[in-house]
């Protein structure tokens, strides 16, 4: 079912990829430090009462979630859906250096590394320093040598490919190993819902309904050339993708560039929520404009005016990247956090990210046909 097919369908199966995503990193750091917290609902951000209703949610651990919490829900919305929650502030410093410990039992392993973020990553293991062929006995390996290390659990996904094997470490959590075979994918991504595309947002979602795509297979019957037309550089990726295929490599390599939205309002804002609701808002568009241009970043940058026309330009470099608009939005929201603004009165708000590199990868959620080694 080629429909239209203009440029060749070439699917790389020599890889051995791994992608390690810790457990609920950052609530687990904090468990394991104060074992007292086990079991409870625990939320990584400053309790509302201690900032006005301030904050955002970092993280959150799997009790917590069960009430609805989620990183870059505000802290006061997370207190209401759970008060009996606790809330610690979080270090990123110290999570910081805790994912470098991580990392260094990730190069006893192999050199080919893509940080994702502290507390995931891809591994190439095609050709190991352990000279295993095995890559489930490496990322049992990997996990067994963090837990003894850090004392954190961490799950695992095995594949062909980065876009396989980062949806196999989200399958089963926490502590899951998945591997899926190039003879699975396949099937599994015919049956797919669109909704759980990853990139499809809300606003996609009914206009490919109007196009009467509803699941993988839908999506797998549009020609080649439809899908560039309407969506771009996004329909050429959606179209391998739901093929199962993505051979871009695991690599690191940099280059600066920036990306930036910025808003001038002739009202000046005299409310907190409506200067956050511009910041997410241009979180959402430089995160869009990085995923279609396959970028990550690695600096965050808020610049704030105010109705005297003064400046203030605040930044934060962090030591892994990030592109989805959740993660810029955190970050951001922390500056403006460190502004401590006692009276509101923003006439500018801008959001940039900057020191980017090639994202080498479009990450799709997509529930697979599993089979465990």
């Amino acid at each position: 079912m080629s429909n239209g097919l203009k440029f060749p369908l070439i699917n790389d199966l020599s890889r051995k990829i791994i992608h390690i995503d810790m457990d609920a990193f950052y609530a687990s750091i904090e468990e394991r430090d104060n074992p007292k917290l086990k079991g409870k609902p625990l939320v990584i951000a400053k309790h509302p009462k201690d900032t006005n209703g301030r904050g955002v949610v970092t993280t959150a651990n799997y009790e917590a979630r069960k009430y609805g919490i989620h990183s870059a829900m505000s802290a006061k919305k997370a207190y209401e859906l759970c008060p009996h929650a606790t809330f610690v502030a979080g270090n990123r410093e110290y999570y910081s250096e805790i994912s470098k410990q991580i990392h260094e039992v990730f190069k006893e392993y192999t050199d080919i590394i893509e940080p994702l973020s502290l507390d995931e990553a891809y591994l190439d293991v095609t050709h190991n320093k352990k000279g295993i062929k095995s890559a489930i006995k490496i990322a049992r390996m990997i996990q067994s040598d963090i837990y003894e290390k850090v004392q954190l659990t961490s799950s695992a996904g095995v594949s062909y490919n980065k876009f396989l094997a980062k949806i196999a470490s989200d399958f089963e959590k926490p502590k899951g190993l998945t591997l899926i075979l190039p003879e699975q994918a396949q099937e599994f991504l015919l049956e797919l819902p669109i909704e759980k595309f990853y990139g499809i947002g809300k606003k996609t979602i009914p206009l490919m309904h109007d196009l009467g795509i509803y699941t993988g297979k839908d999506l797998y019957n549009i020609p080649e050339m439809t899908l560039i037309d309407l969506f771009g550089k996004k329909g050429y990726s959606l179209y391998r993708k739901v093929r199962g295929i993505h051979n871009d490599p695991v690599e690191n390599n940099r280059e600066r560039k920036s990306i930036g939205r910025e808003r001038t309002f002739s009202k000046t804002l005299m409310q907190e929520q409506d200067v956050l609701k511009n910041i997410r808002e241009m979180a959402e568009e430089v995160s869009k404009k990085l995923i279609a241009n396959e970028l990550k970043a690695q600096t965050i940058v808020m610049k704030i005016r105010n109705n005297l026309y003064e400046t203030v330009t605040k930044r934060i470099t962090i030591n892994h990247y990030i592109y989805q608009s959740e993660d810029i939005f955190f970050y951001a929201t922390q500056l403006w956090e460190e502004l401590n603004w006692q009276t509101i009165n923003v006439r500018l708000v801008g959001v940039t990210v900057t020191t980017l590199d090639k994202q080498m990868y479009e990450a799709i959620e997509l529930p697979l046909f599993i089979k465990k080694g």
